[in-house]
């Protein structure tokens, strides 16, 4: 069995060993990987502070673990405010940035002691004025980050610079404090110089308020974009760090405002195994070149980010010898569900139903996405180890 380059021998023992406990499909979280990705975040951006995103793995034990090491945190709904605050997290440490939400969310964060939040509209800015008054409040600009991102992010939300520069005129007016900027380039972005035009952009903003208006911008809230390792190729961590240090310090000089990153899936992506089974191994003809496989997990039920083959994960089986081309699809009775058909992965000849397929840096996007019951399949089980 050939492993990904980031899994050492030692490493797959032990999660094999857990692996064989239990039944698929599910997913094992090695919480020693967090904490190790955690630690490379910090001192490779040792003068950010770190807001892990909720959404990425909600799992008690890794928010557990990364309140424990002095993480703070992102939160898009008032079900993950929850989560954290069961872990003693001082309100001061958490950001609700999510630039869609209610009224009584608003206010139901600004109860608990919340006092950071994210817009990027003036109907939102409003409510939070009113829900949540004196707040600081960081403002969101859209992002040509679709290009190098495997998971864009960069039409549903954010507004343009000019609108950026009014909001925050409309925020000091309101009685809110005008606190920074933020951006995202897209998700498992592989192009590092798109953060240079986006902290440009930020730069243009920042200058344009002082200069203008008397508003001087405090933060730069830079997102998340850090790789977990798929199949695609993506630069090291080192050379993120090297390079946006560099943007940030061709605009901002040596002191540049506070930043904030919200990592997810370089924080917790290469800490998961997904384990399914094989439940059919079949073919559309007697003559069809190609098998089809099918997994007791798929697009419903932890596999979403395969959706249009964005996400390729390294995908193993214990089987050996010679292999062939398949198509790789889930259980369920929806023909979307199908994970690779364009993109084909390789897998033995000798594979049997039955059989177990590991899928490997799945810590990320998986279980926070699996479906409650399409089909009646309950969502998919995590274990943490460590």
């Amino acid at each position: 069995m050939k492993l990904p380059d980031h899994i050492s021998s030692e490493k797959w023992a032990r999660l094999k060993q857990a692996a064989d406990q239990y039944q698929t499909p599910f997913l094992l979280i090695d919480l020693p990987t967090v904490a190790e990705k955690y630690q490379q975040l910090r001192e490779g951006f040792d003068f950010a502070s770190i807001y892990y995103a909720v959404k990425a793995n909600p799992d008690a034990q890794v928010i557990g673990l990364l309140a424990g090491l002095g993480s703070s945190f992102d939160i898009a709904s008032i079900y993950e405010l929850d989560q954290v605050l069961a872990h003693d997290v001082e309100p001061d440490r958490i950001s609700y940035g999510n630039t869609i939400k209610k009224r009584a969310d608003i206010k139901y964060f600004y109860d608990k002691g919340v006092r950071l939040f994210a817009t990027d509209s003036e109907a939102d800015l409003r409510n939070i004025a009113e829900y949540a008054p004196g707040s600081k409040v960081y403002i969101r600009i859209l992002t040509e980050g679709s290009e190098g991102a495997d998971w864009p992010l960069s039409r549903k939300f954010g507004c343009n610079p000019e609108m950026a520069v009014e909001l925050a005129v409309l925020a000091k007016r309101l009685g809110l404090e005008p606190w920074g900027i933020s951006f995202h380039v897209g998700s498992q972005q592989r192009h590092i110089d798109v953060w240079d035009a986006a902290i440009a952009k930020v730069k243009v903003i920042f200058d344009r308020l002082r200069d203008e208006q008397a508003i001087h911008l405090r933060m730069i809230n830079m997102g998340g974009g850090f790789p977990a390792q798929y199949l695609t190729k993506a630069n090291e961590f080192s050379v993120y760090c090297q390079e946006i240090i560099r943007f940030l310090q061709e605009d901002f000089g040596d002191n540049p405002p506070d930043i904030i990153l919200e990592p997810g899936r370089s924080l917790v992506g290469d800490s998961g195994l997904l384990v399914s089974e094989v439940v059919l191994i079949s073919r559309k003809s007697s003559t069809a070149l190609d098998r089809w496989v099918f997994s007791d997990v798929g697009l419903f039920n932890g596999l979403i980010e395969t959706l249009g083959e964005a996400i390729k994960y390294p995908l193993q089986t214990e089987r050996e010898g010679e292999t062939e081309e398949v198509v790789l699809a889930g259980p369920t009775c929806d023909g979307m569900d199908i994970m690779y058909e364009d993109h084909k992965y390789e897998l033995p000849l000798s594979l049997e139903i039955g059989d177990r397929l590991y899928w490997f840096s799945t810590g990320a996007y998986t279980t926070s996405y699996s479906s409650i019951e399409f089909n009646g399949f309950p969502p998919l089980k995590a274990y943490c180890i460590g």
